[in-house]
């Protein structure tokens, strides 16, 4: 017997625009008219899971229930995730040649990978970090706003394929292939995960309590900010920059038209001076 052959249901303007508004609302994410098909095919099996006959039907319950839990669930299944290791690899290449090198001594050296993913962004600094810095003098943060892949983060655990894209000595050095019930994966190692820390952030939401960084890596995410996002979120991430440190964002992407006092250094990489005494 077969099983039954499941399309995602149609959803209305009208449920679109409220699923839509919510994620907005709450992530600064913005799905424009036109990516009916993504939400419906992401949300569907999360429907049928809760026993609902339609869209209309989940625009209710989020209207009358508006729970935290029902809101991470939308967060997670509408965010997108895609990642992997050494992602735009001149980014890295530049940390290596330019930023360490010139680095202030006497505190530790900070990196904010501030959309994580599932970690391979964050590990692959300090993969670098542990290659060039002495033990101990670099700490990692990486934050999403997904809870389903912070934990996945947390864990450092992924699919063999993934190393692929990791240069040989690196691979030896910082990563274990995974025997008896990990086979077919890899884990990043003790070593590495103990400079790395995972929180679950909201980058419209207030984040200083993390600290001051010497380079934050906002990557091919405002993508899916509108301009009036990302002209509010700059500056606030100019703010958590040490003097010269540097904000670096996906080749793709660009501040035109953003406000700062960030100036463009190499394409996709910009360095804020600041106060010298600050």
């Amino acid at each position: 017997m077969t099983a039954p052959n499941h399309h995602p249901r149609t959803i209305s303007h009208g449920d679109f625009r409220y699923i839509t508004g919510v994620l907005h609302e709450q992530t600064g994410i913005w799905l424009a008219p036109g990516k009916e098909t993504l939400v419906s095919g992401r949300l569907d099996k999360r429907i049928r899971a809760l026993g609902l006959s339609d869209y209309s039907d989940y625009v209710r319950l989020l209207r009358d229930r508006r729970d935290e839990a029902e809101l991470h669930h939308l967060i997670n299944l509408l965010t997108t995730n895609e990642t992997f290791f050494f992602r735009e690899a001149q980014h890295f290449d530049y940390l290596r040649r330019e930023v360490l090198p010139a680095r202030r001594t006497g505190r530790p050296f900070r990196l904010w990978s501030a959309a994580s993913s599932t970690g391979e962004e964050a590990y692959t600094a300090a993969m670098v970090l542990a290659d060039t810095l002495p033990a101990g003098t670099w700490e990692i943060v990486g934050t999403d706003i997904s809870t389903r892949v912070v934990e996945r983060a947390r864990k450092g655990l992924y699919p063999i394929e993934a190393a692929e894209r990791i240069p040989r000595p690196m691979l030896r050095r910082f990563c274990l292939k995974g025997r008896e019930e990990y086979e077919g994966l890899m884990t990043v190692t003790a070593e590495l995960r103990s400079g790395v820390q995972f929180h679950r952030r909201n980058l419209i939401e207030d984040f200083r309590q993390l600290g001051r960084f010497d380079v934050i890596m906002l990557r091919n995410v405002m993508i899916y900010f509108n301009l009036e996002t990302k002209r509010s979120l700059i500056p606030r991430l100019q703010e958590m920059l040490v003097p010269g440190g540097h904000l670096i964002i996906g080749s793709s992407e660009s501040l035109n038209s953003i406000p700062s006092q960030l100036r463009m250094v190499e394409p996709s990489i910009y360095r804020w001076e600041g106060d010298a005494r600050a």
